[in-house]
């Protein structure tokens, strides 16, 4: 990730967590460090990560965090600091975020705002993690009434990404993420759109080499978005396609109903609808994006909340500017469009659609 002073690697490899500790060795961080993951995922990876460390002269402090979007809270973020300073950590030591989006988003915020800002690097065990939220710097917590309405850029020191770590994913947690694999697909490149609908059956059987081939291109795509615009003034806006309605249905369901991934999929066809509504899409770009999330096991359709909700939860979006909130759009498979002043008709009509059809 090519960011001047800000810049970092993102390696991607099967057994990779391994390396951790020669790798953070090698940038010359602080000694001291601490681990910022949930139980589950600290039973499962935290051994391989903290054997890494210690081998590589780095104390290591473990700090649990609660697991999923529930982490994200002032209060969790709090007891974080706290066991921050218990540790001794100070501006050259370094918090690593082992688990998922959550964890990530949570540990980043943390050390953003620890003494100002400390080095901390992204170790994510998901795969919508590892092909989205654990790349770009943006770290948040969640306001009770908007989703990632508190937080920062502040960008890692290092991304690692192990892809044999999704064996131990449930399936609708591996799922939720090929979203975000999707996505990427729609709005940046048609060919590597192209080769997920080829590859459908490998993805889902989880293959290795396909799995690294895949998450790698999310990664370099992802990457290349960032390194054009860090701070989402412009081309950034890109990756938040299917995030507008997909983020408002999470809100509008207290964060409860969809993994955050099923909910960025329901917000891509939202999206893609919209657009034809619009005549901005044919009915192809829209048949080959709903194909291929159903494809993937991610859901098209809903029942529950009312448009309505949907619809006032997209006014609260971060995004809005001057009480105008931009809908991404995808005119055809490898492209996107910026577009203000979506008619609320639009919306509340597709939503509607959408669940009819869920029947």
């Amino acid at each position: 990730m090519n960011l001047g002073p800000r810049s970092y690697p993102i390696l991607v490899g099967t057994g990779a967590l391994r390396s951790v500790g020669e790798r953070l060795a090698a940038l010359g961080a602080g000694r001291r460090t601490a681990l910022v993951s949930d139980r589950s995922v600290m039973a499962l990876h935290g051994s391989v990560v903290i054997e890494s460390l210690r081998a590589s002269g780095f104390s290591v402090a473990e700090i649990r965090v609660p697991e999923g979007e529930t982490a994200k809270t002032l209060a969790v973020a709090e007891r974080c600091w706290d066991d921050c300073l218990a540790a001794g950590l100070d501006r050259t030591s370094t918090l690593l975020a082992l688990g998922g989006g959550a964890v990530g988003d949570l540990a980043g915020f943390v050390a953003a705002t620890y003494m100002r800002g400390i080095p901390f690097v992204q170790l994510p065990t998901t795969l919508l993690a590892q092909v989205d939220a654990s790349i770009g710097g943006k770290v948040a917590i969640d306001h009770p009434r908007a989703k990632n309405l508190i937080g920062a850029f502040h960008q890692p020191r290092l991304v690692v990404v192990d892809p044999s770590v999704l064996s131990t994913l449930p399936d609708a947690e591996f799922r939720s993420g090929l979203s975000e694999v999707v996505k990427h697909g729609i709005v940046l490149d048609t060919a590597y759109f192209a080769d997920i609908e080829a590859h459908v059956r490998e993805i889902l059987a989880k293959d290795l080499p396909t799995l690294e081939r895949v998450i790698a291109g999310s990664c370099r795509l992802k990457g290349r978005v960032v390194e054009a615009d860090e701070r989402e003034g412009g081309p950034r806006a890109a990756l938040n396609y299917g995030h507008t309605v997909g983020h408002a249905l999470e809100a509008a369901t207290s964060f409860s109903k969809w993994l955050h991934g099923e909910a960025v999929s329901l917000g891509i066809a939202a999206a893609a609808l919209i657009a034809q509504r619009l005549g901005m899409a044919d009915a192809e770009t829209v048949t080959r994006q709903v194909g291929l999330l159903k494809a993937l096991g991610l859901p098209v359709t809903f029942s529950g909340p009312a448009p309505d909700a949907v619809v006032q939860a997209i006014a609260r979006d971060k995004k809005a500017r001057d009480g105008k909130v931009p809908f991404v759009l995808a005119p055809r498979i490898g492209e996107f469009r910026l577009v203000f002043d979506i008619p609320p008709d639009a919306v509340l009509s597709v939503l509607g659609k959408m669940q009819e059809a869920a029947g």
